[in-house]
């Protein structure tokens, strides 16, 4: 694999990531739509990347400026991962558990774009 070989390629990298890292951005604004997706040890290991990637590209191939997605540490459902939580303005958080790539893009276009909560992901949060 050959490396960076100049400013210029440097400059040319960032620049094709940088609307990645934006819509990352921890920015919690009160319209703005907020995707966490579990990326401790757990998460990472059951595919977390790869599903955080998928709903990156989703987001950013519909359009969706309103949306940050943000990556979390455990949220304790271990069990359930790759886990992603779902906060959308004046509504209760969801959460979805075992969202792989598919499911993750799956929940950018039902969820995020039309408000229809997959019922078939949600994990029932614990009451402690």
């Amino acid at each position: 694999m050959a490396g960076i070989k100049s400013l210029d390629e440097l400059k040319a990298l960032r620049d094709k990531y940088k609307s990645s890292v934006e819509m990352r951005s921890s920015t919690d604004e009160e319209n703005r739509v907020r995707i966490a997706v579990g990326m401790a040890t757990c998460g990472i290991a059951s595919g977390s990347r790869e599903t955080i990637n998928a709903i990156v590209d989703e987001v950013r191939a519909q359009g969706l400026n309103n949306v940050s997605v943000v990556q979390t540490g455990c949220l304790g459902y271990c069990y359930a991962e790759p886990v992603v939580e779902i906060r959308m303005p004046g509504k209760e958080p969801v959460l979805y558990g075992n969202v792989d790539s598919k499911r993750g893009r799956e929940i950018v276009n039902k969820h995020i774009k039309n408000g229809e909560v997959i019922t078939d992901l949600v994990i029932e949060r614990s009451r402690c």
